[in-house]
């Protein structure tokens, strides 16, 4: 699946806990452990079975995110959809559920008018895209060309 190797690309996969950017722990391919500040998590390591399935897992509730709070998302073609998916994963489901609360009114009615060029815009310009750098930038690219990045000119999924 493109989309799952797109979100591995840019969560990157590994097997022992580590502090995230803001200092939260984390193990696998971007998954928040549970109390994430608390010290224990240090050293913890899981298998390569154990991150395949937490990984599946974190994807499914993100779908189940989107399903409950922003189906709106179904509207768009698959690229743009799982470009929606890869931002849930990386910031939780908050800037798109319209619910009033730190949401992203002006880029969600842009995906849904289909003004791809000012979405892509509109991301370039948040917070979140300094954070993620490359993140942003490819996914971007994908709301602007709704093309998987092999085929948008970006890098491709290794």
């Amino acid at each position: 699946m493109k989309g799952k190797a797109l979100l591995g690309f840019h969560e990157g996969r590994r097997l022992k806990a580590y502090k995230d950017s803001l200092g939260y722990w984390t193990v696998g391919v971007g998954h928040l452990l549970p109390d994430p500040l608390n010290p224990k998590w240090e050293g913890y390591v899981i298998t390569d079975k154990q991150c395949d399935d937490l990984f599946d897992s974190d994807i499914l509730e993100h779908q189940h995110m989107i399903d409950v709070d922003a189906r709106w998302v179904y509207g768009l073609d698959e690229v743009r959809a799982y470009v929606v998916l890869d931002m849930t994963y990386n910031m939780g489901i908050e800037p798109f559920d319209e619910d009033g609360f730190k949401d992203w009114p002006i880029f969600v009615a842009q995906l849904k008018a289909g003004q791809w060029k000012a979405a892509a815009k509109n991301m370039r310009s948040t917070k979140w895209a300094k954070q993620v750098k490359g993140r942003a930038t490819r996914l971007a690219r994908m709301i602007e060309t709704g093309r998987w990045p092999s085929e948008a000119g970006v890098p491709t999924i290794q």
